[in-house]
């Protein structure tokens, strides 16, 4: 018999082809449009639609779900929760897990597929237990999540969240296709999506403006910017418009700054370009610096998942933000109240580690470069 899959299929073009690979390559496909965002602006029933015309072309069924309630309660609520406690949050990196391989994959077992399959730029290998480090059993084969040949578009950053047992039913038919050549590959097919723009921004919102966005949630709430010696040096509209990297959206006061990193007066003219570096919410204070004040060769994760069991490998690469330099380091864990921490040391310095966002650890295995788990920065 052939193997049932249902495909999340968005109405743009990696999914689409997806759904003729999959076709192709002789599976029993269903496409399965996931609706989660209704609000002015949103394009889901042009997405809708365009799902919904390849899904006919192909002659495979087609189904709409709606996920909406969820998505605006276990998604939306905890974007803006996070900025209000002065974080910045990884909506993305929630989406994929309470949505995309929560409630679709969840339906989709227990409506008998045998896997689901999405249109993330990933790649799901067979690795030997003692390759990986794990130590189970060195003989024993299992699947794990890696670095697709797309390393520019790489999303395994956003699904570190996964679990081991999920990846048996799993299928990325994208693993080893560049953007360029699915391009191609929706050309070949006569796809009326081949040129469609990719989505950006916020899963399932799209590019929306987030300053905007917040500020109807939240509003403003002025403050005080300090250097990193607490000097107030300038003003802020509210610290969930901020996040650590942004070098816009406050204001520094010129006449504040006294004395520069090497002790001598700025030149008026020389003024360095300032960096958020922290945010202070008890104090509803931003932070910024510049130079060397804005790097960090260390910092503290919570809430640490690993895919399947935690490695004994300690020479791992950390990655900070999505496509973001793989940097070597190390990971070292405890676990306290149920909750597992620990403490990420880089063996370089960098910029915009950010409270909020998630840090994911990989490990250079057999040619791949395996997304072991991940933690949130605190």
């Amino acid at each position: 018999m052939k193997k049932k899959v249902a495909l999340g299929m968005s109405g743009g073009v990696d999914s689409s082809v997806c759904a003729h690979l999959l076709v192709e390559q002789g599976y029993d496909v269903t496409g399965v449009y996931l609706e989660c965002w209704r609000a002015p602006g949103c394009r889901s029933e042009e997405d809708r639609a365009d799902a919904l015309k390849v899904a006919l072309s192909l002659g495979i069924p087609f189904q709409v779900l709606d996920f909406k309630e969820t998505y605006k309660n276990e998604v939306v609520e905890y974007f803006f929760r996070e900025y209000e406690a002065g974080h910045t949050p990884n909506p993305d990196v929630l989406c994929n897990k309470e949505i995309k391989f929560g409630l679709f994959y969840d339906w989709a077992m227990k409506q008998g597929f045998d896997a689901v399959a999405t249109g993330h730029y990933a790649k799901i290998a067979e690795l030997s237990d003692s390759e990986v480090g794990t130590l189970v059993n060195e003989s024993e084969t299992r699947k794990y999540l890696v670095i697709p040949t797309d390393e520019h578009k790489d999303q395994t950053y956003f699904l570190y969240l996964l679990k081991a047992e999920q990846l048996e039913h799993i299928i990325f038919p994208l693993a080893d296709y560049t953007k360029p050549e699915v391009r191609v590959a929706a050309e070949k097919r006569g796809l009326h999506v081949a040129t469609k723009k990719d989505s950006v921004g916020i899963c399932f919102i799209g590019d929306i403006n987030v300053h905007e966005f917040l500020k109807d949630r939240l509003g403003e709430n002025p403050g005080e910017v300090v250097d990193v010696k607490g000097n107030v040096i300038g003003k802020h509209q509210g610290l969930w418009f901020y996040t650590v990297g942004q070098r816009h959206g406050f204001t520094v006061n010129k006449k504040s700054l006294v004395i520069g990193s090497d002790g001598e007066p700025f030149e008026k003219e020389n003024i360095p370009p300032f960096y958020v570096i922290k945010k202070i919410p008890e104090k509803n204070q931003l932070m910024v610096g510049f130079g060397a004040q804005t790097y960090l060769t260390t910092f503290e994760v919570r809430d640490i998942h690993w895919i399947g069991d935690a490695p004994e490998l300690q020479d791992l690469y950390i990655r900070i933000r999505h496509t973001g330099k793989l940097i070597r380091g190390n990971v070292t864990h405890t676990t306290s109240n149920k909750a597992v921490e620990g403490a990420v040391t880089l063996s370089e310095p960098t910029q915009g580690v950010a409270e909020g966002q998630s840090a994911v650890f990989y490990a250079k295995i057999a040619n791949y470069y395996v997304c072991l788990g991940g933690g949130i920065i605190k």
